[in-house]
């Protein structure tokens, strides 16, 4: 088992530097440097400590079985949601996507209907208009986008999307996920 590549690894998936890490451990950067290059090995008390802090417990971190990473997600595991009443139809790609860094979506706007209106956040959206035209409200700006073009702005403003066209508009949305 290599150890030191995957305490890389969970550190990297946590956002930590080498000397983020070793400063919440009461560790060195340098002597995190050899653990994860596995010139070095931890003491069980220090193993733990690290994987506390990065979040794994050690059944998990031990566990041999490797995990494999789902790449392809067919549509019959994709979920909907149709809100008839405000006139838009929610198509998540990725099933349990309010779970990761990203989640993409299909949205498919009747005519003359919109999206809800999100408050502020630390999101950062990307779209892409697949067909039809669509009004983007970010705050107190306006912005028009039509079949073709592309979306991109950080959610720091109240923010809506609203299908301006005579028939419907589907978009392909990616929003991060924020951490406030």
């Amino acid at each position: 088992m290599q150890i030191g590549k995957k305490i890389k690894n969970l550190r990297l998936k946590k956002g930590l530097t080498q000397e983020e890490l070793g400063e919440r451990t009461d560790l060195s950067k340098g002597y995190i440097s050899q653990l994860e290059r596995d010139l070095s090995s931890p003491s069980i008390e220090t193993l733990f400590n690290i994987l506390e802090v990065l979040g794994c417990k050690p059944t998990q971190f031990f566990d041999e079985e490797e995990q494999v990473q789902k790449v392809v997600y067919e549509e019959e595991a994709q979920t909907f949601f149709i809100d008839e009443e405000r006139g838009y139809q929610i198509q998540w790609l990725v099933p349990e996507s309010n779970e990761k860094e990203m989640e993409p979506i299909r949205l498919i706007l009747q005519e003359k209907s919109e999206f809800k209106q999100f408050e502020p956040s630390l999101s950062e959206t990307f779209g892409y208009v697949l067909s039809g035209r669509v009004i983007v409200k970010l705050g107190t700006h306006t912005y028009l986008a039509h079949s073709g073009e592309s979306i991109y702005f950080h959610a720091a403003d109240e923010h809506q999307i609203i299908n301006d066209f005579e028939g419907p508009s589907e978009l392909l949305l990616v929003v991060t996920q924020s951490y406030l």
